[in-house]
């Protein structure tokens, strides 16, 4: 069995087995070379030879392959070190009060009575990260740009906090709020970074792990699309994301590093807080967690800085001219560096120095104090602006700075490296005491033996107080701060919306075809035009949208350096440095992550685009669903369209892209307005009335969703009387019943609304029942409004009850009600309550399959005919109809033989 070791390679890659040897004797004199620095200097001595021969092959441009971990210390050496330029005294003051401030502010969240909680030992390990980032790199926004986008690692908000407390951003009162966002209104502080709840403050909601890497990584692309589109200057526009090592090992935390270093994303740089521990252990215990990122992210072709060891290293460092302490740093396991985390300075000289002479020798004139204090770079402020100010340097490259922290740091030995310090939310008055002295802060016993702990000010007209405002004007602005310029824009009047309102004619288009065709008018607007983003995951071609590859092109830095296949074709697929569609391949999460940053540019950059994100619509909020509430909580606009919706329209694809669930799914999203529908001029009005809302005078923080559909089918023109309240209200009248004496109702969404004029048809010829068809282009709409409305009777008893709007609408509407669509009943389902009379719904309720449409409907049971058992039971419900019509029409359409139905319209993009 391989040991760990040979399983684990410090450099993994080689030659190719199969290069010809030129010159045998040659290659044998460098060989022997080798054998003899090993033999005569010993393996350390051999290994550091090789890395600078690779050093120097490096600098003569001989290509060899890339090592994908370095030793275990420090990548910027002692000597190479910038001047700081700070007051480390007085950021050591500051810092001290941070801590104290963020720690309390959790502690007192927890008092009894309260009991909300909060997290400590995150900030207390990355404070210095930060600090050295609000005291010399942040930009804020005061100078009119958007300044530098900041991804804050969620759990350590209390630190954010107790920062902007000190700079007067935030009172005490506010403070004593966390986490009490609805009982100490308006003073309420939200737990993690939430715009959505906290608008003026922050910036990107990070807290849900693995997306703030993502986000972060789109946002530099967005910064770069918007530049080489001329819309906004973001050259000096940096974006830095602080990450947790276990975070990590999030799918999305690594997903999309290929894309940044494909595109030279170097106004980016990820903060990696390695204190090598989860919420409930060690991240790597076995392992080294620092090293396998080291690897990871050099493969994905970044920048690598790693910060692992503070400056008492320095001087063991520089006297280990054998590599034995750098081999003794190498082979440490994460586990065994926590337990020195928590263990005295006798234990770590016992078991990390004391096995080997030459180690021991090292530190024979150290006391164990002083050991102890051996400390990890991540706390070290001079190496943290050392490595950021590398990172801001380096050219065509994104950075990863893997900075070694200890959780829990200064907290004391019941926080420091321990296991469970990420659920530990109180501070004993012991731990206070102990805390309070190694910050050297001027805080009695008794104030920390009587009551809650108080915070700590050293006052507005202090040293340190002044210091921090000047660093913060210097730096353009406090951060984080959100601020909304972009002004509304000038929207298109009816003119752009004509021909998708005039309907198709004699031929037949899916309802993904009309809204293209709308999409293109508007993108000739010459106001609003150029800000359209389209977003697509490889499936451009799907959605009929390769029209606009030869007008809006795609979007690459590098443009287009080959000659494309198709290049002779009307359609060809054509990329530019200034594209407005973004290509990213098969990624949902990428395009998402674009959207969002896309959709938040008017707050981010002061310039508003509008996103037009289009997806199968099995793969979005299913697949992304997570993102979609990061969107939402970030206060994003912009238009998603699922694409080839329904569960029986996609045919031929089968049970993982049948849809018939994602409108159910965006209905548990606030900020989400769906509809579902039928024909063109729906789609124009409900786009007309989504630019409004988002981009208009009143905007408000909502983006919308349309499930639109690859079934080819005729779109009338839109009605002279047509009800545009009751299109974008969720339901509107769509064909009045002319002939049968039983009166009923037929409300249909999407594609259902054919089968339901047909279904109107047959009941009127072969049963005498007059059905009106009533469209509903948002179940969840009208779900949304009914609920308001009873939220507000019962809060308001005094006034005069209102009615939802469904029921004023179906109010004088006669007999019984039947709802059909292609999405499960439970869609809907979400207004029966609300419906004025019998009702029944028909759904596609179950995985799909691969059949022909008609074959899928009919054993879902909600095509015509099926529509018209459903009419005719309610009506024998109601004594109006002889239940022995139901068998009859069961018999007659073959109801119970999905073979037997018509196999339905073919075609459509699929």
């Amino acid at each position: 069995m391989a040991s760990g070791s040979d399983r684990n390679p410090i450099i993994i890659g080689g030659l190719p087995s199969q290069v010809p040897d030129f010159d045998p004797e040659e290659t044998q004199e460098w060989l022997d070379s080798l054998d003899a620095a090993v033999d005569e200097r010993g393996r350390e001595r051999a290994r550091y030879l090789m890395l600078r021969l690779i050093e120097r092959a490096r600098e003569k441009r001989v290509a060899v392959p890339e090592m994908r971990s370095t030793d275990y210390v420090n990548t910027i050496a002692t000597r190479d070190e910038p001047f700081f330029p700070g007051n480390e005294e007085i950021e050591r003051k500051v810092l001290n009060a941070t801590r104290w401030n963020a720690a309390v502010m959790v502690s007192r969240a927890q008092r009894p009575g309260i009991g909300v909680g909060g997290h400590i030992a995150t900030f207390a390990s990355s404070a210095s990260l930060y600090d050295v980032g609000f005291n010399h790199f942040f930009r804020g926004k005061d100078g009119g740009d958007g300044g530098d986008q900041i991804f804050f690692q969620g759990h350590a908000s209390p630190g954010i906090y107790a920062r902007a407390f000190l700079l007067d951003r935030l009172s005490e009162t506010q403070l004593d709020a966390f986490r009490q966002e609805k009982s100490k209104a308006p003073y309420g502080l939200s737990s993690y970074p939430h715009p959505r709840l906290m608008p003026d403050f922050w910036e990107f909601p990070t807290v849900s792990m693995g997306l703030g890497p993502l986000g972060a990584i789109y946002q530099a692309r967005m910064n770069r699309y918007l530049e080489a589109r001329s819309i906004a200057d973001t050259s000096a526009s940096h974006v830095w994301a602080y990450l947790g090592d276990g975070e990590m090992d999030e799918p999305e935390s690594l997903g999309q590093l290929s894309i940044a270093a494909r595109e030279g994303l170097d106004n980016l740089t990820f903060v990696v807080n390695c204190n090598l521990q989860r919420l409930d252990g060690p991240v790597r215990g076995n392992g080294k967690i620092i090293q396998e990122l080291e690897s990871q992210f050099r493969g994905a072709g970044w920048n690598v800085i790693k910060l692992v060891w503070d400056r008492s290293w320095d001087p063991l460092l520089a006297q280990d001219r054998d590599g034995v302490l750098v081999n003794r740093l190498n082979t440490t396991p994460d586990g065994q560096f926590q337990t020195y985390a928590t263990e005295t300075g006798a234990y770590i000289r016992r078991h990390f120095f004391g096995d080997d002479q030459r180690l021991r020798a090292m530190v024979e004139n150290m006391s164990d104090d002083q050991i102890l204090h051996l400390g990890r770079g991540g706390h070290d402020h001079k190496k943290v602006y050392a490595a950021y100010a590398a990172a801001k340097a380096h050219k065509g490259q994104p950075t990863v700075i893997l900075a070694q922290t200890v959780k829990g740091w200064t907290l004391g030995p019941n926080f420091e490296g321990r296991n469970a310090t990420h659920q530990m939310k109180k501070l004993t008055v012991a731990d206070l005491k102990g805390f309070r002295d190694r910050l050297h802060l001027p805080i009695s016993d008794r104030e920390l033996e009587d009551g809650a702990p108080p915070y700590y000010h050293p006052g507005k007209d202090s040293e340190e107080i002044q210091y921090m405002h000047d660093r913060r004007r210097s730096l353009g602005g406090y951060v984080p701060t959100r601020v909304v310029r972009a002004k509304p824009l000038t929207l298109p009047g009816d003119t752009a919306y004509a021909a998708v309102r005039k309907g198709s004619g004699q031929q037949s288009i899916a309802t993904t075809m009309a809204f293209v065709r709308l999409l293109k008018d508007l993108m000739r607007d010459k106001e609003i035009g150029r800000r359209f983003v389209l977003i697509a995951p490889d499936e451009y071609r799907t959605f009929g949208m390769d029209s606009f590859f030869p007008s809006a092109k795609i979007y690459n830095p590098l443009g287009q350096q080959y000659e494309s296949v198709d290049r002779e074709l009307l359609l060809a697929y054509k990329e530019s440095p200034t594209g407005q569609m973004l290509h990213d391949g098969i990624s949902e999460a990428g395009c998402t992550a674009s959207l969002i940053a896309a959709g938040s540019s008017y707050a981010t950059h002061g310039e508003p685009l509008i996103p037009v994100y289009v997806f199968y619509s099995m793969f979005g909020f299913q697949r992304t669903g997570d993102q979609f509430w990061q969107m939402a909580d970030q206060l994003a606009r912009g238009f998603v369209l699922g694409a080839t919706a329904g569960r029986t329209t996609l045919t031929g694809e089968g049970l993982q892209h049948a849809d018939g669930h994602s409108q159910l799914l965006a209905s548990t999203n606030p900020a989400c307005v769906a509809y579902d529908p039928a024909y063109g001029f729906e789609i124009a009005h409900i786009v007309k009335d989504g630019l409004r809302r988002m981009y208009g005078p009143d905007s408000e923080d909502v983006f919308y969703y349309l499930t639109v559909y690859n079934e080819p089918i005729q779109h009338p023109a839109e009605p002279a009387d047509a009800d545009v309240d009751g299109i974008v209200k969720g339901i509107h009248l769509f064909r009045r019943g002319e002939a049968g004496a039983l009166p009923a109702q037929i409300m249909a969404s999407g594609v259902a609304v054919p089968w339901a004029v047909e279904a109107q048809r047959i009941l009127a010829e072969e049963w005498n029942v007059r059905a009106d068809v009533w469209s509903a282009t948002s179940w969840n709409e009208l779900r949304r409004e009914a609920v308001d409305v009873e939220r507000h009777n019962l809060l308001h008893p005094e006034e005069e009850q209102r009615v939802p709007y469904v029921t004023r609408k179906l109010s004088g509407a006669q007999g019984p009600f039947v709802a059909v669509s292609d999405w499960m009943r439970s869609v809907p389902d979400q207004i029966a309550r609300w419906v004025p009379g019998r009702y029944q719904s028909l759904g596609a309720d179950g995985f799909g399959f691969a059949d022909t449409r008609g074959a899928a409907r009919r054993y879902f049971h909600i095509d015509a005919q099926s529509i018209v058992l459903a009419v005719l039971t309610e009506l024998a419900g109601e004594g109006k109809v002889d239940r022995s019509a139901l068998k009859q029409a069961v018999d007659r359409y073959q109801l119970l033989d999905a073979s037997a139905a018509h196999p339905g319209a073919a075609g459509g993009d699929a």
